[in-house]
């Protein structure tokens, strides 16, 4: 029998289900990628996103030529090219595993019905979560859109069927695949319409595996405070990974919970808070799956928030400080620019520039979202929208839309010395610590000696902390009255 596995973002081997069921149900396998031409033209996705994606397949490629597999790649429409692979190759079958954003449920559903019609039989798989939409419900059935109540069915579903880890497979003997249509060299970046970007995070199966074990021997065991800290690497950086399924889900919480038997220093607290993180992505998952309009509006309703800023030359001007880190607040500059030059941002940073841009900009937080996307190299749209409703207060926790981060405050606490700042806002280096946090206080003779003149070489704020703080709580009292 022959089968193709159609790879899409689950590039790796190991615990690999779609992969494993092919190997072990076909006597002749064909890996297949196919670039999605209306995806790549709509540049949704940043440069280093898809430059670190043809990173994978670079590495996927050579680790499937060592088991005796060539892959094969397309580019195109995915429910045309897909299905003309199978009848090219004479396939009996294709596997893959499930994606959960809307807009690949439907094609994939359009792809199974053009297989099965042309007697392809079509074998799906779960892999990119540990637990599907379906598998965590409340008491009535219904999706849980509280993180507290699914964290706790999570966990009790964890303990009651805990799922097993898929071997990597082994060298095919008298392996075919792909010997029907011969072996063509990746296109290249410019081949696909980006620019190559050097990045910031390695890509592979392998990267993944060593920065995981590299995390689990340290960083986690002081991740309650580390991962607050955006100076210090301590983080495990894994979400990139993580979207190209580089490495399961699966398979890293096996390992942080492995840690526990290891008999070496372990702080249970911290790798349970680092798991929490990883449900946290399993709760947004499972948000788009079952309310897949929250890619597009508002989960919850606006009424009782601030309007956002209306269009017009004095939006355009905030959010273009923002987008480029001039906004004269040290932290959010630092975040913006690291994210637009490495294509990540630390999670705390985030959470701060979030804020900035929605509650003191009052721009709306659909524009960040795009403008993320855009230029993250882990760039999810469950995660992002999800993370970005969040700020909003818009998404699915029932906190009112009065969580404020004063940028300051923050950056005194998770960034006491500055060295964050100065590494990203190169200009402030020379500001005394006392006044990184906030330079549009300093004199003009600090300014001097800093070689930092306000308004010149770094910019004064854009808006007034404080008073934009009270304008945004006002407006929001004045129209939930309306």
């Amino acid at each position: 029998m022959r089968g193709i596995v159609w790879f899409r973002r689950d590039l790796r081997l190991n615990d690999q289900p779609a992969l494993t069921e092919a190997c072990n149900e076909c006597d002749e396998v064909i890996p297949l990628f196919v670039f999605d031409e209306p995806l790549l033209q709509s540049h949704v996705f940043s440069p280093a996103c898809v430059n670190f994606m043809l990173g994978c397949l670079q590495e996927l490629t050579t680790s499937l030529a060592g088991l005796g597999f060539q892959l094969q790649w397309r580019r195109g429409e995915p429910d045309e090219e897909v299905v003309q692979a199978a009848r090219e190759w004479k396939a009996d079958v294709v596997y893959w595993n499930r994606d959960y954003e809307p807009a690949a449920i439907d094609r994939d559903r359009k792809i199974q019905q053009a297989l099965m019609t042309r007697g392809v039989a079509v074998h799906t798989f779960k892999d990119h979560v540990v637990f599907e939409a379906e598998e965590i419900r409340g008491s009535t059935g219904a999706p849980l859109q509280r993180y507290s109540a699914y964290r706790a069915r999570w966990w009790t579903k964890w303990h009651a069927t805990t799922p097993p880890l898929l071997p990597s497979p082994v060298r095919q003997r008298n392996q075919q695949g792909g010997t029907s249509s011969p072996r063509i060299a990746l296109p290249t970046v410019e081949d696909l319409g980006y620019q190559t970007v050097p990045l910031s995070i390695n890509p592979g199966e392998k990267e993944s595996q060593r920065r995981l074990r590299w995390f689990l021997d340290g960083p986690v065991h002081c991740y309650v405070k580390g991962r607050n800290l955006p100076a210090i690497d301590g983080t495990s950086k894994l979400s990139p990974q993580f979207r190209f399924g580089t490495l399961s889900v699966r398979t890293a919480v096996h390992a942080a919970l492995g840690t526990f038997a290891a008999g070496s220093r372990v702080s249970r607290r911290d790798v349970l808070t680092w798991i929490d993180e990883l449900i946290w992505r399993e709760f947004f998952q499972q948000i788009l799956s079952a309310f897949p309009q929250v890619a597009s509006s508002p989960f919850r309703s606006k009424d009782g928030l601030p309007r956002s800023r209306p269009s017009g030359a004095e939006r355009n001007r905030l959010y273009a400080a923002w987008c480029e880190g001039q906004t004269g607040y040290p932290l959010v500059d630092a975040g913006m620019r690291q994210l637009n030059q490495t294509g990540w941002m630390h999670n705390r940073v985030r959470m701060v520039v979030a804020s900035f841009l929605i509650k003191d900009l009052r721009i709306d937080w659909q524009s960040g979202e795009r403008y993320f996307m855009q230029r993250l190299i882990d760039g999810d749209l469950a995660a992002n929208n999800g993370n970005w409703q969040w700020a909003s207060s818009t998404g699915t926790d029932s906190m009112p839309g009065y969580r404020i981060f004063n940028p300051m405050l923050q950056s005194r606490k998770f960034d006491p010395d500055g060295t964050y700042i100065r590494q990203y806002v190169p200009e402030l280096a020379a500001v005394p610590t006392h006044r990184i946090h906030a330079p549009h206080m300093m004199t003009q003779e600090e300014q001097a000696l800093a070689g930092c003149r306000l308004g010149t070489d770094y910019p004064l704020p854009i808006v007034d902390h404080r008073q934009a703080r009270e304008e945004y709580l006002g407006l929001g009292k004045l129209q939930g009255t309306r």
